[in-house]
């Protein structure tokens, strides 16, 4: 499959219209990450609604949304345990409230869980405003961000055979190595150039892991939409489709990451 030059460009376009936002946010931390993060929520919760429950999305975007903010206003406090904890209960709730309206409880009760595990460890992996916080986090962004665009470029440049065409037609082994490659390679310029607390092998293995797990992230969404009988998740992004579409695998990613954090920081690593 042939690049499409004006597919690239209106992909590069919508980044260079939101990213900056994104970036600011993480930056500057505190409230203005929870901010960011509480806005993603929303726009997540009503995509997800929209294609769970396209008939009656405003119903289920209502009892996702209530759910996710729990979670992650929690997690801003620094309550990571009544976040976690608040996850459960709000999916649960969720499920009910849903059931309620005569829709289903398990689509309710599995966005609340699936939107807001990543919501509430990207939170934690923030810290506030420390500089460690601020690193981690831009780690699990470049991973993911790099693994998922070479992973387009060389998927579509080499093409060659698909990697689960039953789900996603469209991706080749090529760029799942490529991807790959991409993330294994960032993981360890982060772990040189941040103050991440860990060496370049250490980084590498991280990188390689978050990679793993943004490709995983992307089937993932592909095998939800194609249950749920849509293309994209919304239509919020031009060249993109929905914001769920764009970070879907880096929900995946930063899982990993959180977890590859709370090793290090738990039972240390050398340089």
């Amino acid at each position: 499959m042939a690049v499409r030059a004006g597919d690239i460009g209106l992909r590069a376009a919508s980044a260079i219209v939101l990213a900056p936002a994104a970036v600011l946010g993480i930056w500057a931390g505190g409230p203005w990450f929870l901010a960011l993060m509480l806005l993603a929520c929303a726009l997540l919760a009503v995509e997800w609604a929209m294609m769970s429950a396209a008939t009656a999305w405003r119903v289920m975007a209502g009892a996702v949304g209530f759910g996710l903010f729990a979670a992650v206003i929690s997690a801003h406090v620094e309550q990571l345990s009544l976040a976690l904890v608040m996850l459960v209960f709000c999916a649960a709730a969720a499920g009910l409230f849903a059931r309620s309206r005569g829709q289903e409880a398990l689509d309710a009760a599995y966005g609340v869980l699936y939107l807001g595990w990543p919501a509430v460890l990207l939170i934690w992996l923030r810290d506030g405003s420390s500089a460690s916080g601020l690193a981690w986090t831009v780690s699990a962004f470049v991973i993911a961000w790099a693994s998922d665009i070479m992973a387009y470029l060389v998927g579509s440049l080499i093409g060659g055979r698909k990697l689960w065409p039953r789900f996603s037609p469209n991706k080749t082994w090529s760029g799942f190595i490529g991807g790959l490659a991409a993330g294994t390679g960032a993981g360890a310029l982060l772990a040189t150039w941040l103050d991440l607390g860990i060496g370049p092998a250490w980084g590498a293995l991280l990188g390689l892991a978050a990679a793993l797990a943004t490709m995983a992230g992307d089937l993932w969404e592909s095998a939800l939409k194609r249950r749920y009988g849509v293309k994209d998740a919304g239509k919020l992004i031009p060249g993109h489709g929905g914001l769920l579409d764009r970070v879907d695998g880096l929900m995946f990613a930063v899982v990993v990451v959180a977890c590859g954090r709370l090793l290090f920081v738990t039972f240390g690593a050398g340089a």
